[in-house]
């Protein structure tokens, strides 16, 4: 005969079993429930205008970002409001996003400084990859290597010659900090060895003004802040940071083949929606965004600006954001680049 405590403990165990298999049916009919209102959300998806929150007018993100927005305005027949909220190295525009409601009607278009600031602070408000929802790696322009016409240099070489030559005289604007401009040319000096001096601007349309003004000598901004001043002879462009030559910039040698093998440094830009935000609207805004992008006439417009469109999954945004931390997060601890 079994004993009253086996009885007891068979009892418990089956009281257990019991809960643990109330306690999935109900996870499992709360997922059922979520999965039923997202699609319904989705369906009904917009009905007020929708904000994207995006860095500071005037710079390559900010256009794709108007670009976007109003391609969304026509195809939800609801206005999409660009919210420019520059500076802090993404850290206000990715604030105000992880903290709005994920439904949808509040998003983020930033580029590599809102998933690289947390290698620059010591704290952080938010996390790049758990606090939001990827929706879709929209452009990519490439940096560029760019000088002001006083400056007696017309390739790489010649440029790292000079900086040898007069170490620590030659400035360059890098936008934010943390910027795709400022890292590039961080990133610039590591490889080529050279001591150049950063001046910081509020942003990244203020640094290639300041440039076109002499007041500093070199930059690294993306194709697309470059090619009105490149065309203009404003500004004079010495090379592009791909690995191999771009119908972009057509005839423009790479950083790579001049001396520095293996250097490129792009300006990606992303959109993203607060963690949370139900999948199907999540799909549904991708499909939106990629169906503007990948039009011929929108994909056009950017490359004549310098852009490439990328309209990827929402993974290969992960994915290429985790690629970044991993190279240039080493580079920022490695010099000790901060932004507090």
């Amino acid at each position: 005969m079994r004993s009253r405590s086996f009885q007891a403990d068979v009892s418990r165990g089956v009281h257990t079993d019991a809960a643990a298999v109330a306690r999935g049916a109900f996870r499992a009919l709360l997922a059922a429930a979520m999965l039923t209102y997202g699609a319904a959300a989705a369906q009904d998806y917009p009905v007020k205008p929708i904000r994207i929150v995006t860095t500071q007018p005037g710079s390559g993100f900010d256009l794709a970002t108007r670009l976007i927005a109003e391609g969304l305005s026509a195809g939800f027949g609801q206005q999409a409001i660009v919210d420019n909220r520059g500076g802090a190295g993404g850290l206000i525009a990715g604030e105000i996003v992880a903290r709005a409601a994920p439904d949808g009607y509040t998003l983020l278009s930033y580029g590599p400084a809102f998933w690289l600031i947390r290698f620059m602070r010591k704290t952080v408000p938010y996390d790049s990859l758990t606090d939001f929802t990827p929706i879709t790696w929209t452009v990519s322009a490439p940096n560029v290597l760019v000088v002001h016409p006083s400056v007696p240099v017309k390739s790489v070489k010649e440029l790292i010659a000079l900086a040898k030559a007069r170490p620590g005289e030659l400035n360059y604007g890098g936008g934010n900090t943390g910027s795709s401009a400022h890292l590039a040319a961080e990133l610039f000096k590591y490889r080529a060895g050279v001591n150049i001096l950063h001046v910081p601007y509020k942003g990244t349309g203020q640094s290639i003004a300041a440039l076109a003004a002499g007041e500093v000598q070199l930059m690294f901004p993306n194709a697309t802040t470059a090619t009105a001043y490149t065309k203009s002879g404003r500004l004079r462009a010495l090379a592009v940071a791909t690995l191999e030559p771009t119908d972009l910039l057509p005839g423009l040698p790479t950083l790579a083949a001049s001396g520095l093998p293996g250097y490129v440094s792009a300006a990606n830009q992303g959109m993203f929606a607060p963690a949370k935000t139900p999948p199907p609207l999540i799909r549904r805004l991708h499909a939106e965004v990629a169906r503007i992008l990948t039009r011929p006439e929108v994909r056009e417009r950017f490359f004549t600006a310098g852009t490439l469109v990328i309209a990827s999954s929402p993974e290969a945004l992960t994915a290429m954001m985790k690629s970044e931390m991993a190279s240039l997060g080493k580079l920022i601890q490695d010099i000790g680049i901060r932004a507090d």
